[in-house]
């Protein structure tokens, strides 16, 4: 909904509340993920709560919330609350304040006094997130503190140990630390949000004292769009590429009327720079795996003419699909999309034509398009937006553009084979199979969110829920990672299940996905193979899968068929149960693929 999406008018959607919401729910043939998420607040929450559900619902989530008594964050948390056991949240969410700092320093006390105030008030935080770890085994978000909103010290606030703007820094650096060293506890920077809201603006003691709003209400709307953000992450609904114009968006002017030489671009002029700058901050996305792309109506000779610049930051090589072409941009987009093998709901299309961003609007409905004006605020647009939030930076992620080239690779050489068989075995496929372990926790809870056309069930799961199953015994967990002769891969494929309760010789399959850059490559097969091979070392006679159709995994609707499953049932809405009775002599069905080779 575009009234949701970033930048939006604050006032307009606390005032729309209800009729967005219904507008929402009413969207028809939206499957929505379900999620539990406890608001346990040191303010008022109610409507914090509100505009988070607005913001989850146009996500795509089903929220459900609980939320904790004013001020009663710790009390719920460390006194056992029953009704927040019996809610049984997937995310907790802490919101806290600088208001609820009860023990700032004074200017009488020594140094060692405001070490173990510092230290009592980080412990009192500690105890809990220990407390939530232990008891729900569930992502946390937790706010830092912003700024004090005034300076009883003036400047020296920030230097001198008395200060509260001292006090507020080292207990936020605590807080990092803490996240750094926890990976389901994720930071919701309110510090740096009050600073760019304006701080004067955002801790209005008005709303405080008379409604204990930790901030103004104004700001409630970005304040929820923010901790929102988050969850997209952590649930793995973030955005994968970059769509991108080059005229008067990655350079001023127009290439083909105006010459490679006579663009905006580089650092002779005030203009210059500000394009440089943000094909700088677009290149710097590359090192978090963002995909980049080009879509533009130009003559491709003179668009790689002005990539080729020699003071461009960006150059043909850092994109992995060029299309410069006169053709619609909506068109270019789909085949974007398919040659990346991506859903269109996955790309952010950039472009500083209002008509161009509303033709693909209309055609493309899912791809997330910013309104983009004027150059000097498109980096804050679109960083503001939080299309791309980092919750977990994985090895895979930070090799993914690497890994879509040597996809590319691939491709080619599988077009000069005639049989594909042949093709496979050139490969020289290697893959390591094994039950989840820490190193690949962060990857694994990554795919189960990301993977769509090839996720059987398409459950969602957070780095919490991941680390559960491997630590429980009647689970058996899998991952695999496959290498090849272009290169690695990374972990492209997760199963899990369980034990059945009453009979122990029957598995149930909870979640089988396989990222799509690896299909028919047999790597199906090699997943069933060490799969059957784990089962009948626990005595497990009959594995159980399930198919829960979506508009996006209809591809693997016959996939345990293919596998050797008999269809046990199937539903009106094509929910189906397969079922495998394991051989005693199971014949593997892997022929080309070298598993577990040191």
């Amino acid at each position: 909904m575009r009234e949701l999406e970033y930048p939006f008018h604050s006032e307009y959607i606390l005032k729309k509340r209800k009729s967005i919401k219904r507008s929402l729910i009413d969207q028809s043939g939206q499957k929505r993920i379900s999620k539990r998420i406890a608001i346990l607040g040191g303010s008022t929450t109610h409507d914090l709560k509100e505009m988070m559900e607005l913001f989850l619902l146009n996500a795509g989530f089903e929220p459900a919330f609980y939320e904790s008594e004013y001020d009663q964050y710790w009390q719920d948390v460390m006194f056992d609350n029953p009704e927040l056991a019996e809610f049984g949240p997937d995310l907790i969410f802490i919101h806290t304040s600088s208001r609820n700092i009860k023990d700032f320093p004074t200017v009488r006390d020594s140094n060692e006094e405001i070490e173990e105030r510092l230290e009592e008030v980080y412990r009192h935080f500690e105890q809990m997130w220990e407390k939530i770890e232990n008891t729900y085994h569930c992502p946390v978000i937790q706010n830092n503190f912003e700024q004090p909103f005034y300076r009883l010290l003036g400047n020296s606030d920030f230097s001198d140990p008395h200060g509260r703007v001292r006090f507020v820094n080292r207990l936020n650096e605590k807080f990092a630390a803490y996240a750094q060293a926890h990976k389901n506890f994720f930071i919701n920077d309110i510090n740096y949000m009050a600073s760019c809201y304006g701080l004067q603006k955002w801790a209005d003691p008005f709303y405080w004292h008379m409604y204990k709003y930790a901030c103004a209400m104004q700001a409630i709307p970005e304040l929820a769009y923010n901790v929102v953000n988050i969850i997209k992450s952590v649930y793995g609904k973030n955005q994968k590429a970059f769509v991108l114009d080059l005229d008067n968006t990655l350079w001023g002017g127009v290439v083909g009327d105006d010459g490679a030489d006579n663009i905006e671009i580089g650092q002779e002029t005030s203009m210059g720079q500000l394009y440089s700058e943000f094909q700088e901050y677009i290149k710097a996305h590359k090192d978090l795996g963002i995909l980049l792309t080009v879509d533009s109506k130009n003559d491709e000779e003179n668009a790689l003419a002005g990539l080729n610049r020699p003071d461009s930051v960006l150059k043909p090589e850092d994109f992995l699909v060029i299309k410069a072409n006169w053709a619609n941009k909506d068109q270019n987009i789909a085949e974007i999309a398919q040659e990346l093998n991506i859903g269109t709901d996955s790309l952010v299309f950039v472009d500083d034509n209002p008509a161009e961003r509303h033709i693909v609007e209309s055609q493309v409905p899912d791809v997330k398009i910013p309104e983009v004006d004027d150059v000097v605020n498109f980096i804050t647009t679109l960083d503001r937006a939080g299309y791309f939030e980092v919750t977990n930076l994985s090895d895979d992620d930070l090799k993914r553009n690497e890994m879509y080239k040597a996809n590319a690779e691939r491709k080619k050489q599988e077009a000069s084979y005639a049989d594909y068989a042949d093709y496979l075995r050139s490969l020289d496929m290697h893959a390591q199979i094994e039950p989840f372990t820490p190193m690949y926790m962060a990857r694994i809870a990554q795919l189960t969110n990301k993977s769509n056309q090839f996720n059987l069930t398409t459950k969602r799961c957070s780095q919490a829920d991941i680390e559960g199953f491997a630590a429980d015994s009647e689970y058996i967990t899998l991952y695999g990672k496959l290498e090849d002769k272009f290169g690695d891969n990374g972990v492209v494929s997760v199963v899990f299940g369980h034990h059945d309760k009453e009979d122990k010789t029957l598995f149930h399959i909870d979640l089988w996905l396989m990222s799509c850059r690896v299909l028919k490559r047999d790597m199906e097969f090699a997943m069933m193979d060490e799969l059957v091979g784990r089962c009948q070392a626990e005595g497990i006679q009959c594995i159980r899968g399930y198919y829960y159709p979506t508009a996006k995994n209809k591809m693997v609707k016959d996939f345990y068929g293919m596998q050797g499953f008999t269809k046990r049932n199937e539903d009106a809405d094509g929910n189906a149960q397969w079922e495998f009775v394991i051989p005693k002599q199971y014949e593997k069905k892997n022929r080309v693929i070298k598993v577990n080779e040191k």
